[in-house]
Order: C-alpha cells, then structure tokens, then sequence
C-alpha cells in the first residue's frame, strides 16, 4: 500500500468519524429528529413547569409521541402554558391529562401524557384540560424540613 493510499483512508476514517460526533450531537440535544410525519399541536397550562425546556419529548406509556415546540406564560392567569406536537398517527381522547414528570431522580424533565375514557379525539390547537404540575425538588426538601421541625417541636415538653 502507498503512502497516498494510507492517508486516503485516514483522511476517510477522520471524516466518518467527525460524522458519527455531529450524529451524536444532534441526538443528545434532542435535535436529531430525523423522522418525517404529519404532526398536530395542542397546549396544556400548567401552574409550575419546573424545569421543562423546550425539545423536551412528550411520552404516553414510555413511548415518544412528539416534542415540547413552545413554553410561554399567561399574562393573565399567570400559568404556563406548554405547546406540544404530538405526531397524527397518535389520536390521545379529548379527556387525555398531561403531566410533567422527571426522567430518573433528577434527570430532564418531559411530559407524560394519560389517554381518558372519550370516544372523541383532541383537535389540532385543542387544550388539555387536566394536567399535574412539575413536582419540584426543593419545595419537597422545604415541606420536609418544615415538617420534621414541627415534630421535633411537639416531642418537646
């Protein structure tokens, strides 16, 4: 093998490989939705969105069936309100209810949505109704230690 042929591959090797980084990245950053689809978007309000970010996935039953696109607020009911793009071969039942749950312990946080019993289907720029918050880390550390406080109070004569 020549000289030449060796760099050849290297060179090959160098760009298949800065390749399979930029893959990466886009996939770790949630950007990499390579899949096509017809998509349809509905909002949800939330009092407390935690830390939620945009990219973030929409999951029903552990499966991603779209993508958090918006996060704004309410400036008159001071509620966050989430857009979501569900994928049109998922059809959730208008009384579906969303929530915002923790991938781990304190992992990213994503929305869980829960089908209900309705025979009709939501509508593209429908709302969801029914949705459960973001349970945040430090007001349970707070509740906790206001509690456990109060109890070592009464234990005391």
């Amino acid at each position: 093998m020549g000289r030449k042929s060796i760099e050849t591959l290297v060179g090959l090797f160098v760009v298949l490989g800065a390749l399979a980084l930029v893959f990466l990245a886009l996939k770790a950053a949630n950007l990499g939705s390579f899949r096509g689809g017809d998509t349809y978007t509905v909002k949800a309000r939330f009092d407390n969105i935690g830390g939620l970010k945009a990219r973030a996935p929409v999951r029903s039953a552990g499966v991603k069936v779209g993508t958090v696109t918006r996060i704004g607020l309410d400036p008159v009911t001071y509620q966050g309100v989430v857009t979501l793009e569900i994928q049109k071969s998922y059809q959730f039942p208008k009384d579906s209810s969303a929530k915002i749950l923790t991938a781990g312990l304190l992992g990213d946080q994503y929305i869980g949505l829960e089908a209900g019993p309705s025979e009709e289907n939501l509508a593209a720029g429908g709302v969801i109704s029914q949705t459960q918050s973001a349970v945040v880390l430090e007001n349970l550390i707070g509740q906790f230690l206001a509690n456990t406080a109060d109890r070592a109070g009464e234990s005391k004569p």
